[in-house]
């Protein structure tokens, strides 16, 4: 069963006007003229017609047109409807390494390309979020403050390219620039999404203290390694200034990853492929669902447009009848 309030309830105290209406009717139909008789018994038989039964029905549904009216006013509102909700109130930041080893090509195209491509679908999937994006190899920057137009952010997204900064991986440099852009949010979820492929070998700050710092202000990180197991082809710059693509060695700082989820609450993945590194942000998408999707609230829905339709039915009806069987003929 649903529970009707009312958003405006002492609005309803105008029903009270239809009774002095209802007086001043019954009162109206006794004061007519009238003329001396010997008797009224010839009158007595003549029975009571229907168009003055009509005239008074049609008099009662004004007085329910008007009653619907005053409900309608008052603004009935169902207030039972209990359901499951994500609420919105989730800052992401998007810190992304864009260092020169991004261009190793175990992911495809490479791999600072395929990080953009996936990025650029997880945002797609959460339009109720504020996200913004920061930037780091041997130092860092934000790219895109926390924002809901997110035709921006990724058109910012795609702009990235390796070499926009001084070469490096300053991993805690990055960490602590993206708890910056959270610290001050009010959000019921602050959350760091860290990718990387590399080792912290740049930057005044230690990663393990931009982890401290994240969890001070209530920031949960999700560390990304990537690169494959063994070797990838990177590319180096040979004497004449061409481009080879070399093989070497993926090396990635796991530990220090795992630890700052860890410091977190956050969590530790390692991509080693396109697809590995698609799930990942599907894992964390739910994740971050799961996390907000417990609130159940009351939704209220208004209620009065069966009350409006009501009384425009009635008044069609008494238009009708009185432009019809009641009509008067001048």
């Amino acid at each position: 069963m649903s529970e009707i309030v009312f958003a405006y309830p002492k609005l309803l105290l105008l029903l009270l006007l239809i009774i002095p209406l209802v007086i001043w009717y019954v009162l109206k139909q006794k004061a007519v003229s009238s003329i001396q008789v010997s008797t009224i018994q010839s009158l007595e038989d003549i029975p009571v017609s229907f168009k003055e039964v009509l005239s008074h029905i049609l008099f009662g549904l004004r007085m329910v047109v008007m009653a619907l009216l005053i409900v309608a006013l008052a603004r009935p509102q169902s207030s039972n409807k209990w359901e499951n909700v994500s609420t919105q109130g989730i800052d992401i930041v998007l810190t992304l390494d864009i260092s020169g080893s991004m261009l190793a090509q175990d992911f495809k195209p490479d791999r600072l390309e395929a990080s953009k491509d996936v990025a650029i679908e997880f945002i797609s999937g959460r339009p109720d979020d504020r996200i913004g994006l920061v930037v780091f190899s041997g130092e860092s920057f934000t790219q895109c403050p926390l924002t809901t137009d997110h035709v921006v952010l990724m058109n910012l997204f795609k702009d990235i390219r390796s070499g926009m900064i001084e070469d490096g991986t300053a991993i805690g440099v990055g960490l602590a620039n993206a708890v910056k852009r959270l610290k001050d949010s009010d959000a019921i979820s602050k959350v760091v999404i860290l990718l990387t492929d590399g080792v912290n070998n740049q930057g005044a700050i230690d990663p393990i203290t931009a982890a401290e710092l994240a969890k001070a202000f209530g920031i949960r990180v999700y560390t990304i390694g990537v690169g494959t197991e063994g070797m990838a082809k990177y590319p180096v710059q040979d004497m004449f200034g061409r481009i080879r693509m070399v093989p070497m060695e993926v090396e990635i700082d796991e530990e220090t990853l795992q630890q700052i989820a860890d410091i977190t609450d956050g969590k530790y993945f390692r991509a080693t492929d396109n697809n590995k590194l698609r799930q990942i942000y599907q894992e964390i998408d739910m994740l971050e669902k799961s996390k907000i999707n417990v609130k159940e609230f009351s939704r209220k829905e208004e209620e009065y447009l069966p009350f409006v339709f009501a009384a425009f039915i009635i008044l069609l009806l008494d238009f009708l009848v009185r432009k019809t069987i009641l009509r008067s003929i001048p």
